[in-house]
């Protein structure tokens, strides 16, 4: 299996199964004599987590993280920074009964089909047990944009709407987002979104949701205008992430339905400060930062794993039926914040590195 690095300048490896012994990541092009722990890592990871709340995966993981390499004394090295987490809590044997067929709405058939060989203990490779390492790459990178850039550096992630239910974006709240188990920022929706995915869990189904992320703090300049814009770079790191569909910048889609005059961040000059009447260009413009805040949302398909019966094909090519038993997430996107956020931290750090080496003065 081929592709499994990314970033330009900072890059990530990740390698494991979801129920092999352990997942990890190998992050190359950090530099040297960066503060980095475990623990400042386990933070992340601890937001990502299984099995902290009725509204996720009942898989108990620790996802505890060793760094075996890269740092020396508390500092990086500049040299390649490995880090494993052991899987602890696998039951394989939750999918012998389903072993040999396709879950509809999974990556199990194309992978067979491409590759001619099934890990089916939880998907293997294409679980999203994957993303763990990359959320552990991404806390490294925002240790050194937060060295680089300063305390205003900032990314935050949130669910902003679950299922049919959005929220109001006018009450985002960073403050809440970390006090409740779905990373909502609207307080006055909280109880509702309770009441909804505990009647789609009891029923064995799943829902969809949007989150989305914003950076502050970003200088004017990161990305480059046509190959490696900053929007495309932040979207192809969305839509790496394990069932995301489609991704939006500032007002994405909606903005086909704006007008010129609605659609344009009108601009001003007060002294040496620049400002924008809005943000339709979530904080991109021609693929280069603008100094405003970055705003990426993505959606997030419901699970595929439910327990409702659903017509398949198994690997023999004959028809049958599936209801996928275990323990599944009844919102897989919930577990994506931390994720989004994660992704958001490599791509400008990559952005970031590639600006000093060609603009700094």
């Amino acid at each position: 299996m081929s592709f499994n690095t990314f970033g330009k300048i900072f890059r990530f490896t990740t390698w494991g199964e979801s129920h092999g012994p352990a997942i990890g990541c190998i992050v190359d092009g950090c530099p040297p004599n960066i503060d980095i722990s475990e623990k400042d890592i386990q933070i992340e990871l601890n937001k990502r987590k299984p099995g902290q709340s009725k509204f996720t995966t009942q898989r108990k993981e620790d996802d505890k993280v060793n760094i075996l390499s890269g740092v020396f004394e508390g500092k990086t090295t500049g040299t390649p920074i490995s880090m494993i987490i052991y899987n602890k809590d696998m039951r394989s044997r939750d999918y012998e009964t389903i072993k040999n067929k396709f879950r509809p709405g999974h990556a199990d058939f194309t992978y067979f089909k491409k590759y001619g060989i099934r890990d089916y203990r939880g998907g293997g490779r294409q679980s999203a047990r994957e993303t763990a390492a990359r959320v552990a790459a991404g806390a490294i990178a925002k240790q050194v944009l937060i060295k680089k850039l300063g305390n205003k550096y900032s990314v935050k992630g949130a669910v902003t709407q679950l299922g049919m239910l959005g929220c109001d974006l006018k009450n985002w709240d960073d403050k809440f987002i970390p006090k409740n188990p779905f990373f909502c920022p609207d307080k006055s929706i909280l109880k509702l979104w309770e009441k909804y995915l505990l009647s789609i869990r009891k029923s064995g189904s799943s829902c969809g949701a949007i989150i989305e992320v914003r950076a502050r703090g970003i200088p004017v300049g990161l990305g480059a205008p046509i190959y490696s814009k900053l929007d495309m770079d932040l979207a192809s790191a969305m839509m790496s992430i394990n069932a995301v569909k489609g991704v939006n910048i500032g007002s994405g889609m909606n903005s086909a339905q704006l007008t010129g005059e609605q659609n344009s961040d009108e601009i001003s000059q007060k002294g040496k400060k620049t400002k924008f009447k809005s943000n339709n260009a979530g904080g991109i413009l021609g693929g280069i930062s603008s100094g405003q805040e970055i705003i990426v949302s993505f959606a997030v398909k419901p699970t595929s794993s439910i327990l409702t019966s659903r017509k398949t094909i198994d690997k023999f090519g004959k028809n049958t039926s599936i209801s996928v038993k275990g323990r599944h997430d009844p919102c897989v996107g919930i577990r994506a914040v931390p994720i989004g956020e994660a992704m958001m931290h490599c791509v400008i750090l990559d952005h970031f590195l590639l600006h000093s080496a060609q603009c700094k003065n």
